[in-house]
């Protein structure tokens, strides 16, 4: 038995310093140097991948709270509760802070495991909603012209080899055309690269243009990346002191947020990577409800957030009309009752339900699949109109939005 144990473990030791081996072989050839940030980052810890508490992880950039907080109005009744089912929901889900605000009262707030009300997390992709609105204040500022004007009038990588045709508009409707693969699992992708890289700038202005702009909706970070960096040249301030200056201090966000950078003293990961707590997040969703406004004041113009939370016409990748995405925005139709919310990788959620007057903020390490159309409706035209709506959108959403509904109706009875 020891003889065998002892060639077991000389065969697993051979096997290891032979994939490492081969690992390093690959990232020397094909000059994929982020790959070992992104191993001692994850492998090495224990964790397959990104995580919402890889805060210590990278450096940051501080945003600062307000001197003048905004105040919620605390109404949490402990009587109210979800259901068994709900909270096995959330269990599986691995919630970690799930709240309801009926406008901007508190209703219900619960936090799981060592979560809490001053725990920041990271957003990942919500975070492009912000990216999103800080484009509607540069061009009500007049630091930017117009949504119509060319990235290249911004970054002189881009007027050539074909990226001289892409535009603003083209960035926020996620409809340039890369060429870079949006996956949160390919290690090999470019968006494991503007996580883990060290040169944000570097990757971006390498992309190239595939298809025509401003045709196909297709759900890529770099088009945020880039509207980053535009934010950037045409205030002449960093992500950070920008979105800190023009919403999160103008909100009265109570705590101060971070946001990762790709080195120390580089870029923020403009596409995803604001840290911040459940109820500072909530006021992204405030923002969305009040159309802009709030705290006193017209943060976002209305005009831009209306466009914002409109859909423009364009096909997806499932070729059907596009019904879910504005301009760095997701829109749940609802069939005429709008739901509008940003999203992050494993089920970050800030809710806005205008209809409702409410927001819904969700965290946490999980998130459920997307709707399809079952495969013996695909040719049933009728009920492909009916839920075209529906694709594109997680089911955990759905489940969100009826937690809330039965939340609610508890204070009502």
């Amino acid at each position: 038995m020891v003889p065998l144990i002892k060639k077991t473990l000389k065969y697993l030791i051979y096997v290891i310093i032979t994939i490492v081996v081969l690992v390093n072989v690959f990232i020397l050839l094909t000059g994929r140097y982020y790959l070992y940030s992104g191993i001692t980052k994850t492998y090495l810890r224990g964790k397959t991948g990104p995580s919402i508490y890889d805060l210590e992880l990278f450096p940051v950039n501080k945003l600062q709270k307000s001197s003048k907080p905004y105040s919620f109005i605390f109404e949490k009744d402990p009587s109210l509760k979800l259901t068994k089912s709900d909270l096995e929901y959330h269990e599986k889900m691995d919630t970690k802070a799930f709240l309801i605000f009926q406008g901007d009262t508190l209703i219900y707030e619960k936090y799981w495991d060592e979560h809490h009300d001053k725990t920041v997390s990271n957003s990942f992709s919500a975070a492009k909603s912000v990216i999103g609105m800080l484009v509607g204040i540069a061009i009500e500022e007049g630091k930017i012209n117009s949504v119509d004007d060319l990235a290249g009038d911004y970054i002189p990588e881009f007027k050539k080899n074909g990226r001289e045709q892409i535009t603003i508009r083209h960035l926020l409707t996620m409809s340039a055309g890369f060429d870079w693969i949006e996956s949160g699992k390919n290690p090999l992708s470019e968006a494991a690269e503007g996580y883990y890289g060290t040169d944000l700038y570097g990757l971006v202005t390498r992309l190239r243009v595939i298809e025509k702009p401003g045709i196909k909706f297709n759900y890529q970070s770099g088009n945020t990346q880039i509207l980053g960096f535009i934010i950037e040249k045409a205030t002449g301030k960093s992500i950070n002191e920008y979105a800190a200056e023009k919403l999160w201090i103008p909100l009265g966000a109570r705590n101060d947020a971070f946001w990762s950078l790709d080195k120390e003293g580089g870029d923020e990961k403009a596409f995803c990577c604001m840290y911040a707590t459940a109820r500072d997040y909530a006021l992204l969703g405030q923002l969305i409800l009040n159309k802009g406004f709030y705290n006193g004041a017209q943060i976002v113009p209305e005009w831009y957030m209306k466009k914002m939370l409109d859909t423009p016409n364009m096909s997806t990748k499932e070729k059907v009309p596009n019904m879910r995405y504005g301009w760095h925005t997701w829109v749940y139709k609802n069939r005429g009752n709008p739901v509008y919310y940003c999203r992050g990788l494993m089920g970050q959620y800030m809710i806005a339900i205008p209809h409702k007057n409410r927001v819904i903020v969700r965290l946490g390490t999980k998130r459920d699949s997307h709707y399809k159309i079952p495969e013996n409706k695909l040719n049933d035209d009728k009920f492909r109109d009916l839920n075209n709506e529906k694709i594109g959108h997680t089911i955990d959403l759905y489940r969100y939005l009826e937690m809330s509904d039965k939340i609610i109706s508890q204070i009502r009875n």
